[in-house]
């Protein structure tokens, strides 16, 4: 008889079923998408209200990146442990609870702290929602629910300044947290009525061991190098505070390294180092949302300085991309379902490399329209990679390893899109003004954000590099 629980936990669910707790899902990751950037266009407001510092207000960003980059992984592992539903319920109310703080906060210090109880919350959204559902729906079902899901996600991550900057001109800047209050106090209904019992791998009479050291160790190595990368953007990579998370960071890297080898439950088990297509899977993500990111960052400063654009119409300059996420994802999960995800990652690939170039070559300090071009095949590319790459991580782990292994991959997205923002900023900075591009085919005045883009391209040949190494599977 098996005793895995998995498998005997999960009611069978009817198809109402399962289109509410996908609506459920969608729902929560888009709020937790918007979320995250919906303050950046406030920022200069809030740093007069609050009379802060640029590096002060920073910390209502920065804070929330960096408990994510330790949360993902946490609560990916605690869903191999604990029941998914009862943390799912616990992420949501700690959202709710720090968009209450936020919209009442009376100082700089009690917003941040409000910012990074969100962060505790949204940390989880993502990541157990892919846990969720590849522990709910078989195979050959999974890649239209992760589609609708990654769609989600991509609407959050293009439309989140959109939204805070319209909804804080109007109604000011507490209305973004009272919106997000409201939205997931319905995200927690939905998920108390839609969501099943769902108990975590664990088998009767084994251990329920939570390795936290190696969990910290972890999530410290991820926020010290976004901190750091910040750091450096802002202040210079020479600077003792970017030098200093950064060597804090491999620290704890080789720390981490150190625990899972010693440990008789570690947070991660090593033979995840040694599975070869989910390495190549969580290589092509980070490669890919470093890139995305990237273009979603610089795209709007590059036409609001060179072509003289308004913020809002530098918004709509990535509309394109964003609808063709929205659009395409949910169409790639259910292909993904029938062709497999290796010939969709690799076309993926291709497909933001030759956008990426055409940025750098073409776009960058031309018309918007032909900027607006090159974000379109960046979205359509992201839609072709996001969820295949999910699905080929989930499909490469053991059903024991299920919950660490997307926390791994889903914490490897914000490694990936801070890193890049960062990265590619400290390029636009040091490359400004430059008379030479390194692009030996671009023409026109732009040339440190054709080096960006360029920078983008080549990390983009290393996902698609790594796209050959994943299985040639189709979903069953």
């Amino acid at each position: 008889m098996n005793n895995n629980a998995n498998e005997t936990a999960i009611p069978r669910l009817s198809q109402r079923k399962i289109t509410m707790i996908i609506a459920t899902f969608a729902l929560s990751v888009l709020v937790a998408a918007i979320t995250v950037d919906m303050v950046n266009p406030m920022l200069p407001i809030l740093s007069e209200r609050f009379a802060a510092s640029k590096s002060e207000i920073s910390w209502v960003v920065s804070g929330v990146a960096l408990i994510l980059a330790i949360g993902v992984p946490m609560y990916g592992r605690m869903s191999d442990i604990f029941e998914l539903k009862k943390l799912f319920i616990a992420a949501v109310s700690i959202l709710s609870l720090g968009s209450f703080i936020c919209a009442l906060a009376p100082n700089l210090f009690v917003l941040v702290m409000g910012r990074m109880m969100q962060g505790a919350g949204m940390a989880a959204i993502p990541v157990l929602s892919v846990v969720a559902v590849s522990k709910l729906l078989p195979p050959g079902k999974r890649g239209s629910a992760l589609g609708i899901i990654a769609g989600s996600i991509g609407i959050g991550t293009a439309g989140g300044p959109i939204f805070g900057g319209t909804v804080g001109q109007l109604w000011g800047w507490q209305a973004l947290f009272w919106i997000t209050l409201l939205l997931s106090t319905l995200i927690l209904v939905g998920t108390l009525y839609a969501l099943p019992p769902l108990m975590s791998g664990i088998r009767e009479g084994e251990c329920r061991k939570f390795d936290f050291l190696g969990g910290t160790l972890l999530g410290l190595s991820a926020g010290l190098l976004l901190f750091g990368v910040t750091q450096g953007e802002a202040v210079g990579f020479g600077s003792v505070s970017a030098i200093g998370c950064l060597a804090g960071s491999s620290v704890a890297l080789a720390c981490f390294v150190w625990r899972i080898h010693a440990a008789d439950h570690p947070f991660m088990p090593p033979v995840l180092f040694a599975n070869r297509y989910y390495i190549c899977s969580l290589i092509v993500s980070v490669c890919s949302m470093f890139t995305y990111f990237a273009v979603l960052v610089f795209v709007p400063l590059l036409v609001v300085e060179v072509n003289g654009l308004t913020p809002g119409q530098a918004g709509l300059v990535l509309l394109p991309g964003g609808a063709a996420v929205a659009a395409l994802s949910p169409v790639i999960g259910r292909l993904s379902d029938r062709v497999g995800t290796k010939r969709l990652i690799i076309a993926g690939a291709s497909m933001m490399g030759l956008s990426t170039f055409f940025l750098s070559t073409y776009a960058a300090g031309n018309s918007p329209v032909h900027v607006s071009a090159g974000v379109l095949g960046t979205g359509i590319a992201f839609a072709l990679l996001n969820s295949p790459a999910n699905s080929a991580a989930v499909s490469s782990v053991a059903k024991d390893q299920v919950g660490v292994g997307v926390g791994i991959f889903q914490g490897s997205l914000y490694l990936g899109a801070g890193t890049g923002a960062g990265l590619i900023g400290a390029v636009v900075s040091a490359r400004r003004g430059a008379a030479h591009p390194l692009n030996p085919f671009y023409e026109l005045g732009a040339a440190a954000y054709s080096d960006a883009f360029l920078i983008t391209t080549a990390a983009v040949a290393v996902a698609w590099t790594a796209a050959w190494g994943l299985r040639n599977d189709r979903m069953k």
